[in-house]
């Protein structure tokens, strides 16, 4: 027996709702009401075990059978519609490389929109369109006027632009920097970006009123993410704390991390570590630890770790010792390890607390990331 879209969306809410991933009744009806098949575009790329790991395979729309496209669809997870810059209408073979744009798996999407405290009436600036999925249940939800969404790919947004009219939405859609948001609808009640940013781009606190709020992935070049909530005060500042959700989405790309330069293991002094390396496989561990070390980039895992800073050279190494513990090696101006220590020292001290124990704070001088309250042990962020 054939199975329809409308009957695949309610067993997709039926799911969220069953998984707790949905609580509100009105994005559940959104979640009903939208065709994600139409706003996966015309091709998509699915995983396949490759040569070097993973590749990704193209999956055209035309050669695909309705019915099988309608069960892709409406999978709980994410299909990636862009690896490095190719778009999957394009690709004419197998592709290996980072995916760039991708519709998110629907459970993610709605924890984000419910984490947002949304409203009805509210006016909403999104920073990453993508195939359009989020943009298309907010204009479900809000209506099309009250939804700005803005995209940094050109290809990616003229793709959300087709599929959104085709499945019948209207927002204003715009194709720039969502760092530096959208002056011409604004006043925003909230700004929501479903990319990952290492800290809040000033503009957004322009364009958000007094009492709105930001709900965005802060991220770091290490990989850990935690989902800020801040709520904007009348000074022109914002803060609020981090939410208990595990999530993970795409850099916005003036963040993301700089290409990798040549580097060699074994340089600089080594001494014991005071930690053990192995935190930094844990998500909320690693998210503390790249806090005292912003601009370095994690690989490695388990006893050995490297850390290496672009920008400087600096790199730390571990190891383990052949006494017990763990040794560490550190080369360049910046002690990487040292401030990993620190902030890991802390949280440990702390009893371990998840990331709903660290907040955020964002004033014209700078932003803090703190642990407890505003008045806590506190870290810059690179801003």
């Amino acid at each position: 027996m054939s199975v329809t879209a409308a009957q695949l969306r309610q067993e997709l809410a039926e799911l969220l709702v069953a998984k707790g991933s949905l609580t509100d009744a009105r994005w559940a009806e959104a979640v009903k009401a939208v065709p994600r098949e139409l706003l996966l575009g015309e091709a998509l790329f699915r995983p396949a075990d490759g040569a070097n790991g993973t590749e990704w395979e193209p999956v055209q729309r035309a050669r695909t059978s309705h019915e099988r496209w309608l069960r892709m669809a409406y999978e709980n997870r994410t299909w990636v519609t862009q690896v490095e810059g190719i778009m999957a209408e394009t690709a004419r073979s197998s592709l290996s490389g980072p995916p760039t744009s991708s519709s998110t798996l629907p459970s993610l999407v709605v924890r984000m929109l419910e984490a947002a405290e949304i409203s009805d009436g509210d006016k909403i600036l999104e920073i990453g369109t993508g195939t359009g999925y989020s943009t298309a249940l907010l204009c479900q939800r809000l209506g099309d006027g009250k939804v700005t969404s803005i995209e940094y790919d050109p290809e990616v947004a003229a793709r959300a632009r087709t599929a959104l009219a085709a499945a019948g939405y209207t927002p204003t859609l715009v194709v720039g920097d969502g760092l530096a948001g959208y002056d011409k609808n604004t006043e925003y009640d909230r700004l929501i970006a479903t990319c990952s940013v290492r800290y809040i781009p000033a503009a957004w606190l322009w364009q958000v009123r007094d009492g709105g709020t930001i709900t965005a992935p802060l991220s770091g070049w290490m990989g850990g993410t935690a989902l800020a909530h801040l709520t904007l005060a009348d000074d022109g500042t914002a803060t609020g704390p981090f939410l208990a959700d595990e999530l993970s989405f795409m850099f916005a790309r003036p963040h993301d991390r700089p290409p990798r330069s040549h580097y060699l293991i074994g340089l600089g002094e080594q001494r014991e570590s005071v930690i053990d390396p192995h935190v930094l496989n844990d998500p909320t561990g690693v998210f503390v630890a790249q806090l005292g070390a912003p601009s370095a980039e994690k690989m490695g895992a388990g006893d050995r770790i490297i850390l290496l800073d672009v920008a400087t050279g600096s790199q730390a190494t571990t190891e383990p010792s052949p006494d017990g513990g763990w040794l560490v090696r550190q080369h360049g101006p910046l002690k990487l390890w040292d401030g990993v220590e620190e902030a890991v020292s802390t949280w440990e001290a702390a009893g371990k607390p998840s990331r709903a124990g660290y907040g955020l704070t964002v004033t014209g001088q700078g932003q803090k990331v703190w642990l407890g309250d505003p008045d806590g042990p506190s870290w810059h962020l690179p801003a």
